[in-house]
């Protein structure tokens, strides 16, 4: 007789295998829930990445950089700073919009990226109403209005004579289209009454560069992109767009100050992660962020640089991104700006 078994034949590992089914599969679900839990109640174990979507040396990448440093210390993983620029912010804000919801990828948006391309740009590829989850609000400051040294004025008032006495001749230059520079140059027009060309560039290093070279007229940027070249008398501020003065530039006068009565405009600076992040991932962020935003060593880091830390987290900032939508989009509306 063969006794040689069948390979075939079922085994009785196969029985047990087949009547305890139910109870494997739930007991590698459970397991597979709990790694879950535990994997985002570990949040974070590797780095993240801060994307700024603008080139590095502008106002948006100033104040990433000490954010990404001083968010590695409470988080215990490496931020790094990833520049992706290109149409107004649009391409890196849509990068994190599409990114998985893990935390692992984060956005430091713009009051442009946020309240202001969702009413300029008609196809927008990412909606910064429901695209996102709202961190924290990280940082504002003033747009600086200034000009090359060989301009033939030195004041506003001087500058709007200017522009009357040559429609459309005179050229300012911003970080792109849709940015704050470019919007607040358009308002700027609109209030004074005059018409300029506006030269948009990839960022505000290159459009700075072409101001210190005579290639445009003058520059709409945040201050701390513009804020050394000032103060080495290599540019000519003529005016801030905040309702009050900047600390580090206490002469130079604002808007309303210099004749465009009831004239405001701020930029600001925010942390947004993908939409749908979990809870517990969120609360981290929001948490080590507002810290961080608070703490003097940014502040330090911000100062001298016309920035002020601007910590606000929960329904506060969720609140502020519906208003500076609305804000904007009727500033933009009222302007008559719209881009392809």
């Amino acid at each position: 007789m063969d006794l040689t078994p069948d390979p075939k034949a079922p085994t009785r590992r196969d029985f047990l295998s087949l009547a305890g089914g139910g109870a494997a599969a739930a007991f590698a679900s459970g397991l597979l829930g709990t790694g879950s839990a535990r994997a985002e109640s570990a949040f974070p174990d590797h780095a993240l990445r801060l994307v700024v979507p603008f080139p590095a040396g502008g106002p948006t990448d100033i104040v990433a950089r000490p954010l990404a440093f001083l968010l590695a210390d409470p988080l215990k993983q490496q931020v790094v700073v990833d520049n992706r620029g290109g149409a107004g912010g649009a391409i890196g804000a849509e990068l994190v919009a599409k990114s998985p919801p893990d935390g692992y990828t984060l956005l430091l948006g713009t009051v442009g990226t946020q309240a202001i391309n969702a009413s300029l740009y008609k196809k927008l590829p990412y909606d910064p109403a429901h695209d996102f989850t709202a961190l924290g609000l990280v940082a504002s400051g003033p747009v600086a209005l200034v000009a090359n040294t060989a301009a033939p004025f030195s004041n506003v008032a001087q500058f709007i004579a200017a522009a009357k006495a040559q429609p459309g001749a005179i050229t300012f230059g911003s970080a792109g289209n849709g940015t704050p520079g470019h919007l607040t140059g358009v308002l700027f027009s609109k209030a004074a009454g005059i018409q300029l060309r506006h030269v948009p560039y990839r960022g505000s290093a290159p459009a700075v560069t072409d101001l210190l070279g005579n290639q445009i007229t003058v520059m709409f940027d945040p201050l701390q992109s513009v804020l050394t070249q000032v103060q080495a008398g290599k540019l000519r501020p003529l005016a801030v767009s905040g309702t009050t003065r900047s600390p580090v530039l206490p002469n130079v006068p604002t808007m309303a100050e210099a004749g465009l009565q009831g004239f405001a405009a701020e930029a600001w600076w925010g942390a947004y992660g993908p939409a749908n992040l979990p809870a517990a991932v969120a609360q981290t962020l929001r948490t080590e962020i507002e810290r961080v935003v608070r703490s003097d060593a940014f502040r330090d880091k911000l100062a001298s640089l016309g920035v002020l830390p601007t910590p606000m987290t929960g329904e506060a900032f969720a609140e502020f991104n519906r208003s500076e939508l609305a804000k904007w989009g009727k500033a933009v509306r009222d302007s008559g700006a719209s881009l392809d």
